[in-house]
Parts: C-alpha cells; sequence; structure tokens
C-alpha cells in the first residue's frame, strides 16, 4: 500500500521508490548543467576581458602601452579561465548528453574523476582570483613602503576593465562552489544509496 509514492513496509517504515530518487537525480543534473554553463560563459568572458584589455599612456613624450602580461597575476587568471571555461564546457556536453538520454545514475568511478577535477579547478580559480586581488588592491592603492605607486592614477580605463573580469571570475568561482557541491553529492549519494537498498532489502 502506497501514498503519495511512499511505500509502507510491514514494519511500517515509510520506504520511498526508486522513481522519487531519480525525480531528485534529474533536478540535480539539470541543475548541474545549468550551472556549469553559467561557469563556462563567465570564465571565458573573463578570460577575455582581461586577455584583450589594453590602454596606451604618454608619459613625458614617451608613450607606454599596459597590457595583460605586464602583470603575473593577471596572466595566471586568464590561464586559469581559460581552463576553467574548456573544463566546464566538456562538463555540460557531458551534462546535457545524460539529460537526453535520461540517465542520471554516474558510475562510481566517473564520479571520483569528476569531483576531483571539480575540486581541482575550483582551488585554482581561488588561487588565481586572490593573486588577481591582491594585484588590483595594490595597483588601485599602492604600496608605499615598496615605493610601488597608483597604477590606476595612470591607466584608468585599463583597471577599470581588468576589474571587470575578476569580477566576472569571483561570480564564476562563486558557481564552481556550488557545482562542487552537488559533484559532491552525485559521489556519496552512490554510497548512501547502496547502504539504503540493502535497508529496505532487510525489511
Amino acid at each position: 500500500m502506497s501514498y503519495l509514492g511512499v511505500g509502507v513496509s510491514p514494519g511500517n517504515v515509510p520506504v520511498y521508490h526508486d522513481t522519487d530518487l531519480k525525480d531528485v537525480g534529474r533536478k540535480v543534473r539539470l541543475a548541474e548543467l545549468i550551472l556549469r554553463s553559467v561557469v563556462c560563459v563567465l570564465a571565458l568572458v573573463s578570460a577575455l576581458l582581461v586577455a584583450t584589455n589594453t590602454q596606451v599612456q604618454e608619459i613625458f613624450t614617451i608613450q607606454k602601452k599596459a597590457k595583460f602580461t605586464d602583470m603575473k597575476a593577471l596572466v595566471f587568471l586568464v590561464v586559469v579561465n581559460a581552463m576553467a571555461a574548456a573544463y566546464s564546457l566538456v562538463q555540460v556536453l557531458r551534462c546535457g548528453l545524460s539529460v537526453v538520454r535520461g540517465s542520471v545514475v554516474l558510475s562510481k568511478p566517473l564520479a571520483w574523476l569528476i569531483f576531483s577535477g571539480d575540486q581541482l579547478m575550483a582551488y585554482l580559480m581561488l588561487a588565481a582570483l586572490g593573486a588577481a586581488l591582491q594585484s588590483a588592491i595594490f595597483a588601485k592603492f599602492a604600496e608605499p613602503e615598496l615605493q610601488w605607486m597608483k597604477v590606476c592614477d595612470m591607466y584608468g580605463k585599463f583597471c577599470n576593465r581588468s576589474g571587470e573580469g575578476v569580477a566576472c571570475s569571483a561570480v564564476a568561482w562563486l558557481m564552481m562552489v556550488i557545482v562542487t557541491g552537488i559533484s559532491s553529492f552525485s559521489l556519496f549519494r552512490l554510497y548512501g544509496g547502496n547502504k539504503g537498498t540493502k535497508i529496505g532489502a532487510g525489511w
């Protein structure tokens, strides 16, 4: 006997049907697809904003061109965001194929691989973001003790566009953190699901 998709065992212990778990899996997979798409787009936009950012300033009749390669932190940010965009694109294709086929259960080796990849990418994005933010603070407010001047006073346009790229990277990282939570859920539910099946069978 069942009510609202919940079966009742002889011991009066509610047992949820597999269809409920599959519905949850589909919703999780759809959410993952959307989030990974957002990460891919934002990481790509961030990389393009920073990599194509230049400004020429004339200082004492000498023209000086500012570009992202002048700051190693920005180079690191561009490389990591490009990696994140490519990685997310691959995962978007995988999630899209999974949604189309209707398969929601991953094998344990694949789940571990995705979980590890997401963790690695999230930490790389955090490291690149932290380095870029530190450099941005120095460029904006200077560091008199080290005789670093306020670069943004001379290259305002360059700093503003770089700031937009860093902001996109920050949002992409936040979305990636949520994705790592989903991949963790997808991984460990494989172990919890097996345990739950055994208990249900015992009843």
